[in-house]
């Protein structure tokens, strides 16, 4: 029999491995591939999740604060405690608390200490305030009450001596009860803090000026009020190491960084600028001085409209 001398075709050694390792390489990447986008879209989906939750608790702390605001506005229109004979009101619960805060602090100020001071029981006491924020309403309000200017006592016709007997009432209060300076809440408005507003108005009757120029005026003196008492409570305290402070103020001149300052020691002496500034600091004069200047200024302003 003849031999078949037919070609048969040609085959590539090992295409099979080639192909599944082509595959295999093929697939490593697309999983890698689809791996990063998941991770990137999980990413991004966390942090989405994270500004909704952020969002919404912001959400929920500003309704909280706007229920315990409405709550401690309740304070002036709900009917106190209806009793025969009630041991309590509301101005002597916030006499008492502000007793503490000048003795103690306002920190020492708690619904217990509180009781304690009234020899009452603590709980007797959420029959008239139920939380510190209404407390806290009540006693600044009391303290506007200070500032007030009495019902018999008229008020200057004057706009310029109405604002001032206005501003040193203001200062008085601040320096009897200067624990009110370190208090950043803001209280909701009280009887008292209306009249106070209403007086300053009525202290501005004869002053010719706009309704914003008025409440400018208003504003600045409130401020320089509440700047100049921080001012002296936090920093013109008797000091009893003057001499160490001078050796002090001294030592740092000699890095000449200082020019104005050393002119001063130059033309008068450490000992002698050191006891000037004291001084002027705690000069007695110095508040009703700069407010009339601040005054001074205002009328200018307005004269030159």
């Amino acid at each position: 029999m003849a031999s078949d001398y037919r070609k048969k075709p040609a085959t590539t050694p090992n295409k099979g491995v080639g192909d599944a390792v082509r595959q295999f390489v093929i697939d490593q990447t697309a999983e890698k591939i689809n791996e990063k986008i998941h991770a990137k879209i999980d990413a991004k989906i966390e942090k989405q999740s994270a500004k909704v939750a952020a969002k919404t608790a912001k959400h929920v702390e500003t309704l909280d604060r706007l229920a315990a605001h409405l709550e401690t506005i309740d304070v002036w229109t709900r009917a106190e405690r209806t009793s025969r004979r009630p041991r309590f009101n509301r101005d002597d619960i916030a006499a008492a608390a502000i007793r503490i805060a000048d003795t103690e602090g306002f920190e020492a100020v708690s619904m217990r200490r509180l009781a304690a001071e009234l020899d009452a029981g603590t709980m007797s006491l959420y029959h008239y305030v139920r939380t510190k924020d209404e407390l806290l309403t009540l006693v600044v309000d009391a303290m506007l009450g200070e500032l007030v200017v009495p019902a018999d006592q008229p008020m200057p016709h004057d706009w310029r001596a109405a604002i001032t007997l206005i501003a040193e009432r203001s200062r008085d209060v601040l320096r009897r009860h200067p624990w009110i300076l370190d208090i950043t809440d803001d209280p909701n408005i009280g009887p008292n803090a209306m009249r106070h507003f209403d007086q300053s108005w009525q202290a501005l009757a004869s002053l010719d000026a706009s309704f914003e120029a008025k409440l400018d005026l208003i504003t600045v003196v409130d401020e320089y009020v509440f700047g100049y008492c921080l001012h002296e409570r936090n920093n013109l305290k008797d000091h009893t190491h003057d001499d160490d402070m001078i050796d002090y103020i001294d030592d740092l001149l000699v890095e000449h960084e200082y020019p104005a300052l050393s002119a001063m020691v130059a033309e008068m002496g450490l000992p002698q600028l050191w006891s000037r500034l004291h001084s002027h600091s705690r000069s007695p004069g110095r508040f009703d001085r700069n407010l009339a200047r601040i005054l001074d200024g205002f009328e200018a302003s307005l004269s030159g409209d």
